[in-house]
C-alpha cells in the first residue's frame, strides 16, 4: 500500500523553513542590521543641519569676510575641515578651493546617507544644503571624529550572525523534541507501563490523534493493548468458566460414587459425564485458538447443499430428528469458496443450536439468495427465538440465556461466528418468521 509518510513532510517542510529564514537572517535582517549602523544619530544630523543654518544666516547678514571668519571658528571647534560653498562649488569666503579640496568635493555625501571611512582610512566629507535657499549655497565639512557611527563591530557581527541564529537553531531543536521526542517518550511511558501490567487505554492520548507516523505508531499499539486485554480477559473467563464447569461433572461424580449405584448405572453416568467434559475442553480450546492465533485457512469452492446433506444424516442419527424436517433450497448453484472443515464445523454448530431450541421435529430450513460477489445463507428454525436485546449476545462465549433449553456450555455460536469471520465472511442472528435465524454472508466461489 502506497504510504504518504506526512512525518518526513512536516520535517522537511520544517528544515526548508529553517533555512530560508536562516538565509533571510545572514542576508537581509543582518545586512539591514550592518547598514544601520554606519548612519549618523538624529542627534548628530541635527546639529550638522544647525551649522548649516548657521552658514546661511552669515552669509545672508555678512560679507566674504565674515563668512571666513565663522569657517574658521567652525573649523577650530570642530578639529576639521569646513567649507561654505555657492551653487557653483565656489568658495563664498574670502579663501579660494585648492585643487586637492576640490577632489574632495566629488566624493561628498548627504546628511541620510551612510557613514564610513575611505579606503585610505580618510573621514567622509559631507554636504549639507542651506535650509532656505538650497540653490544658493551648502555647508561641506569633513566629519569630525567624534560622529562618525561606530559602523559594525565584532560584537554586532556575533550578534547578527552568531547568535540569533544559534537561537533560532535552538528554537528548531526544541520544536523538533516537542514534534518527536516528546511523543515517543508518552509511548515509552504506556510500554512500559504495559510491561507493568497496567492495560489501561490510551483514551484522550494528543499522539493517537495524530495524522503521521507516530499516530499510527500510537494507534497500533492501542490496538496491541486491546488484543492483550482481549486476550486476558478471554483467558481468565475461560478459566472461570472451566473451573466452574468442570467442577459441576466432578461433584455429580462424587455423589454418584457415594449413591450406592450398579456398576452398570455408575459406568454409564461416568461415560456421560467424561464425554460432557471432554467436549467443554475441546470447544474451549478450539474458541482459545480460534480468537489467539487468527489461523489463515485455505479456502476452495464448496458445495453448500452437499454439507448440509452430511451434516443431516449425522444430526439425524444422533437425535433422531427426522430428515424431511431438515430442509434445504439450495441446489448446486449455490457455491461458496471456504476452508471446508472450517465451515462445516460452524454450519453444524448452528444446526445443533436449532435443533436443541426447537419444538420436537419441527421444521428447519436452510435457504440463501445471490448478493454479487457473496452468497447470503439463512438457518431457520421455529423456537421460541431471542429477544431483540439478545440476539448479538448469544454469540459470546459460555452465555446461556435464562429459560434456554438444552445442556450446551455456550460455546457453539462463537466458535461458529470465529470460524465464519476468518474466512472473510460474517455470521449474525435475527428474527425469523416465528423463531430464529442464523445468517450467514460467504464469499461466492471462484468461477
Amino acid at each position: 500500500m502506497h504510504r504518504r509518510h506526512p512525518l518526513l513532510w512536516k520535517l522537511a517542510l520544517l528544515q526548508v523553513g529553517f533555512c530560508l529564514l536562516l538565509v533571510w537572517l545572514v542576508w537581509g535582517w543582518g545586512t539591514q542590521v550592518e547598514r544601520s549602523t554606519y548612519f549618523l544619530e538624529k542627534s548628530d544630523r541635527i546639529v550638522l543641519s544647525g551649522y548649516a543654518a548657521e552658514a546661511e544666516q552669515v552669509w545672508a547678514t555678512q560679507d566674504r569676510e565674515g563668512v571666513e571668519r565663522w569657517r574658521q571658528a567652525l573649523q577650530q571647534r570642530e578639529h576639521t575641515w569646513v567649507g561654505v560653498l555657492d551653487g557653483y562649488l565656489q568658495s563664498l569666503g574670502t579663501q579660494p578651493l585648492s585643487a586637492n579640496e576640490v577632489s574632495h568635493l566629488t566624493f561628498m555625501r548627504k546628511l541620510n546617507w551612510p557613514m564610513s571611512k575611505r579606503l585610505d582610512d580618510e573621514l567622509p566629507y559631507v554636504s549639507i544644503e542651506f535650509p532656505n535657499h538650497p540653490h544658493s549655497g551648502r555647508l561641506v565639512l569633513q566629519l569630525p571624529e567624534r560622529l562618525l557611527p561606530p559602523g559594525l563591530t565584532p560584537w554586532t557581527h556575533l550578534f547578527t550572525h552568531g547568535v540569533v541564529p544559534a537561537l533560532f537553531a535552538l528554537a528548531l531543536g526544541l520544536a523538533l523534541y516537542r514534534h518527536l521526542v516528546v511523543p515517543l517518550t508518552e509511548l515509552r511511558e504506556r510500554a512500559n507501563a504495559l510491561r507493568a501490567g497496567d492495560l489501561a487505554p490510551l483514551a484522550g492520548s494528543s499522539v493517537a490523534l495524530r495524522h503521521d507516523e507516530l499516530g499510527e505508531l500510537a494507534r497500533a499499539y492501542e490496538h496491541m493493548a486491546e488484543r492483550l486485554r482481549q486476550s486476558l480477559h478471554q483467558q481468565r473467563q475461560l478459566l472461570r468458566t472451566l473451573s466452574h464447569e468442570i467442577r459441576t461433572p466432578l461433584a455429580r461424580l462424587k455423589i454418584a460414587s457415594e449413591s450406592g449405584l450398579s456398576q452398570q448405572h455408575l459406568e454409564q453416568r461416568l461415560a456421560r459425564e467424561i464425554e460432557d467434559m471432554q467436549r467443554l475442553v475441546d470447544d474451549s480450546l478450539n474458541l482459545a485458538w480460534l480468537d489467539t492465533e487468527h489461523p489463515r485457512l485455505q479456502g476452495e469452492n464448496v458445495v453448500v447443499a452437499s454439507v448440509w446433506e452430511a451434516l443431516v444424516q449425522d444430526a439425524h442419527f444422533e437425535s433422531g430428528w427426522p430428515l424431511e424436517a431438515l430442509i434445504c433450497e439450495l441446489d448446486s448453484d449455490c457455491e461458496v469458496y471456504v476452508h471446508l472443515d472450517s465451515f462445516a464445523q460452524a454450519l453444524e454448530n448452528i444446526l445443533r443450536n436449532a435443533i436443541r431450541h426447537s419444538p420436537e421435529h419441527s421444521v428447519i430450513r436452510l435457504s440463501g439468495r445471490r448478493e454479487g460477489c457473496a452468497w447470503v445463507l439463512g438457518v431457520e428454525d421455529l423456537g421460541p427465538g431471542v429477544a431483540e436485546a439478545d440476539l448479538e449476545r448469544i454469540f459470546e462465549p459460555f452465555l446461556r440465556l435464562d429459560g434456554a433449553p438444552g445442556t450446551g456450555f455456550g460455546l457453539g455460536l462463537s466458535i461458529a461466528r470465529r470460524a465464519i469471520e476468518l474466512q472473510g465472511g460474517q455470521l449474525w442472528a435475527s428474527k425469523g418468521t416465528q423463531g430464529l435465524r442464523m445468517n450467514l454472508r460467504l464469499p461466492a466461489a471462484n468461477v
